[in-house]
């Protein structure tokens, strides 16, 4: 088996001193999708910082390895360097700066990492570009907007999906990337994500929904509850999730 491409071990973290994380443990392979399900206030989003070294979060023990490195104390400009990215839940607005100006400063950045991959991509940057808001049916003339600025949920949301396809990381953490999508959105929003995959490349899924997984299949589907990681299985978890609801994981309180 192929080295781990992310490897989290007794994770714990806290927030303005209060234990979010309890000990999480969890290893994706490269090329693998993993879901991470579970009611408000069990630590979802929380993990989703921490992965990618949100300063307000304090890891208190544990480890986090990416591509055999550990990059628990490393700042969040470093972890993008080497192949990690977020998606927001909730994308932010940032006025005067445009779509296409982020995207190709994103990209000068990484390349000035010394890494060559970058360089190649930014060859063909317009032109991927323009196939990838095609796909995602993002109007052209968005790319000289500001980034969300007066977009609708769904197009904020779909605008993460053309950073994910244009920066091309190793590992995407997505948080919530599926909330406040109709049918259609939501399809399409997974078919960018569908293209994203690769056999290099993972992505940690967060989500209320097997709706969502039901266009994107899961490897593994782990219920988190209470800071920790209670059951884990294969797409079928999710299916008896949705069913039998969380109170099957004596988390009917956490809801």
């Amino acid at each position: 088996m192929s080295p781990e491409l992310l490897k989290i071990e007794n994770l714990h973290a806290s927030i303005e001193g209060k234990e979010i994380l309890k000990g999480i443990d969890l290893s994706i392979q490269p090329g693998e999708v993993h879901a991470i399900m579970g009611p408000n206030g069990s630590g979802k989003s929380t993990l989703a910082n921490v992965l990618m070294g949100h300063p307000h979060y304090e890891v208190t023990r544990g480890k986090i390895f990416f591509k055999g490195e550990e990059i628990t104390g490393l700042a969040p400009e470093a972890r993008a360097q080497r192949g990690l990215f977020l998606s927001f839940q909730y994308p932010i607005a940032i006025p005067g700066v445009t779509v296409a100006n982020l995207l190709m400063t994103s990209l000068m950045t990484l390349a000035k990492t010394g890494n060559g991959r970058y360089a190649e991509i930014r060859k063909t940057f317009r032109t991927d570009l323009k196939k990838n808001m095609e796909l995602l049916k993002i109007d052209p003339a968005f790319v000289t907007r500001s980034l969300n600025d007066g977009f609708s949920g769904g197009e904020k949301k779909r605008m993460e999906i053309l950073q994910l396809l244009a920066l091309q990381p190793t590992l995407a953490v997505l948080d919530e990337t599926d909330s406040g999508l109709d049918i259609d959105a939501l399809k399409i929003v997974s078919e960018g994500m569908q293209k994203y995959l690769n056999p290099e490349r993972s992505a940690l899924v967060i989500t209320h929904y097997q709706r969502l997984l039901s266009h994107l299949k899961a490897d593994r589907v782990h219920i988190l509850g209470q800071g920790t990681i209670l059951t884990s299985g294969g797409p079928e978890l999710a299916i008896e999730l949705e069913s039998k609801g969380y109170k099957t994981f004596g988390l009917e309180d956490a809801v």
